[in-house]
């Protein structure tokens, strides 16, 4: 059965790692998200640790940003067991950052549709089933 939980290990705190993921990660756009990732051991027993990002620049107010934020962990919650799948039969450990690019507030729906297709070209990876 799949859990559609989000827990502490499955977030990425450490700063090094993200650090890491600006300076070594790759990327690509799935709009309204950009996506960097890094294969990389992670401190925790899980496939996969995130990250999400709402720029300042682009959302002021802290409210506004919170609430992105909030949408983007729900919409990769619904989603993330099709990764962990992946990741789990490669025994692979991946770093991911996820940041909001869209210059408007988009709704949940459009957002979940996004993170979808960005699922969908994750997976489609080639270097990452090597």
């Amino acid at each position: 059965m799949t859990t559609f939980t989000f827990k502490k290990d499955e977030k990425l705190c450490s700063q090094k790692i993200i650090g890491d993921l600006f300076l070594k990660g790759s990327s690509f756009l799935c709009y309204p998200l950009k996506v960097v990732w890094k294969a990389e051991p992670l401190p925790f027993p899980v496939p996969l640790q995130v990250v999400f990002s709402v720029p300042k620049r682009l959302f002021k107010r802290a409210h506004d940003r919170n609430l992105l934020k909030r949408r983007l962990r729900e919409a990769y919650r619904y989603h993330k067991h099709e990764l962990n799948e992946l990741l789990t039969a490669h025994k692979q450990q991946v770093a991911l950052m996820i940041v909001y690019i869209a210059k408007e507030e988009l709704t949940f729906a459009q957002i979940d549709e996004a993170m979808i297709k960005m699922i969908d070209k994750f997976k489609k990876n080639e270097t990452l089933t090597n």
